[in-house]
């Protein structure tokens, strides 16, 4: 069996020649992320251009995602060489924008002397370092070093989220992702969402018109807001890195177990994301523990996996893709997807979904059953918007899942979603022979052959525009 579950590779300085990003493509990355919380936009946007170049190039869909900063908190420059630290040693924090020294971090949040206490802790860079404010200055902190080591860049600073005051989208980043809609972005990932209001705020047309919108779950608001969020999200990235500096490390793989199934009944695409093979930034191999939390990532449900340093900075971004890839697949054919399809039918059907969203999630459910009683090769959707592949993925079928559309833009957000093979169709989604289009498209690719059943999910030309709400069995000849 393929690949079901996807790959998402940061685009950094060790990966950002349209050499390797095609080498990424070839390696297993579905989708290109581009962070924005370092360079300049102008460099952000040529890697854009990039991965579009380098899609028309291999003449497949290649997703894109932006991933806006955020009210994120950073350290100020790290020395070039790095700022190590040791348990028990006693740095200064102040509030700027200044390179830190030896003497002391400056921190980019002006709130800094009032929104951390004596006795929290701060974890620097997704918990590399961690230092606990042990005394208030009149302009600074004292902490203590309670988990040492080298501190590079621009560190992320963890303040509690019930006392950061800084709005989430950003003027900085509305800013720019009006840049990034203009070029055509496929998904844009909103950091420090912590209501379906932030979501909101973003104000970009629905998808596939405007970018899928990705809530970055990072903080104890947004657990605690999660159904609505998801339902007002396209999708949801679990930030492991901040949302386990908020919780109990404990609770953090019961979250991430909870968070996917919710997310996946309700038809939304879940990532699972952050320190997944930190090691081989440096290192030529994963852990074995990286390699289990990879698999019990996909066991868990995760339509996608991410890469951040990896892909990014690390020294071989090529072979961190390929392994991820390798190991992902293995976990896929060891996926119970009986036990899967089952429970989710269990919770979805205790939903209330809105009145547009019934037929088509009827008719997936439908489709789910009948391909596996009928044991079908392949489900065919024909789509508009993505929701009927994104909702058929939810039941996770062993049958391919073949997403055809007309729009180049919802083949890209396919990219995103759980088994989903984006393919073109080539005809108006409402004429008479779009079905046998689909069909014969995916023959001529290799994807059905003679003597396979397939599913085929569609609109019905009697009622142009409306939900999915046709089923079919056929045989290929």
């Amino acid at each position: 069996m393929a690949r079901r579950t996807k790959i998402i590779a940061t685009i950094g300085p060790a990966s950002d020649s349209e050499a390797m990003i095609k080498d990424l493509a070839e390696a297993g990355m579905d989708v290109a992320r581009i962070g924005l919380a370092h360079g300049s936009l102008d460099e952000a946007i040529e890697k854009f251009r990039r991965v579009r170049r380098v899609e028309a190039s291999l003449g497949r869909a290649i997703g894109t995602m932006i991933d806006l900063p955020g009210p994120k908190v950073r350290a100020g420059h790290m020395p070039e060489a790095g700022l190590p630290v040791e348990q028990n040693q006693i740095i200064l924090l102040t509030p700027g924008n200044a390179p830190s020294t030896a003497k002391m971090i400056n921190v980019d949040h002006e709130g800094l002397l009032v929104d951390l206490h004596v006795g929290d802790k701060v974890a620097f860079g997704d918990g590399l370092v961690v230092a606990q404010v042990i005394d208030r200055k009149a302009d600074h902190l004292e902490a203590r070093i309670t988990h040492g080591g080298l501190l590079q860049g621009r560190p992320g600073v963890h303040i509690p989220s019930d006392r950061l005051r800084i709005p989430s989208p950003t003027p900085d980043d509305l800013r720019m992702l009006d840049a990034f809609i203009e070029e055509g972005v496929d998904m844009v990932a909103l950091s420090f969402v912590r209501s379906a209001h932030d979501i909101r705020r973003i104000g970009v047309e629905p998808h596939p018109r405007g970018p899928l919108v990705i809530a970055k779950i990072e903080t104890r608001a947004a657990v605690d807001n999660l159904d609505s969020i998801i339902e007002a999200s396209g999708g949801v990235m679990i930030a492991r890195g901040d949302l386990g500096a908020e919780m109990p490390i404990e609770e953090l793989p019961h979250l991430q177990k909870r968070i996917i199934e919710r997310c996946i009944t309700l038809g939304r695409p879940a990532i699972t994301a952050t320190q997944m093979l930190e090691s081989m930034v440096t290192a030529p191999s994963p852990t074995r523990a990286e390699a289990s939390d990879i698999a019990n990532a996909v066991f868990d449900g995760s339509s996608a996996l991410m890469l951040s340093g990896e892909s990014a900075v690390g020294h071989d971004p090529i072979n961190a893709v390929a392994t991820m890839a390798r190991i992902a697949a293995r976990a896929d054919d060891e996926f119970d997807y009986d036990a899967w399809g089952g429970k989710v039918h269990k919770i979805a059907s205790a939903l209330q979904p809105h009145i547009d969203d019934t037929v088509t999630l009827s008719m997936t459910n439908a489709a789910w059953r009948a391909a596996l009683e009928a044991g079908a090769s392949a489900i065919i959707c024909i789509t508009g918007t993505g929701y009927t592949v994104r909702s058929i993925a939810r039941f996770r079928p062993q049958a391919k899942i073949l997403g055809f559309s007309t729009d180049p833009q919802t083949l890209r957000q396919l990219t995103l979603s759980w088994g989903a093979t984006p393919m073109l169709l080539d005809v108006d989604p409402q004429a008479d022979n779009a079905v046998r289009r689909a069909v014969e498209t995916a023959r001529e690719a290799g994807e059905i052959r003679r003597g396979d059943l397939v599913a085929v999910l569609s609109g019905s030309r009697e009622y142009p525009g409306q939900a999915t709400d046709s089923l079919r069995l056929i045989p290929i000849r």
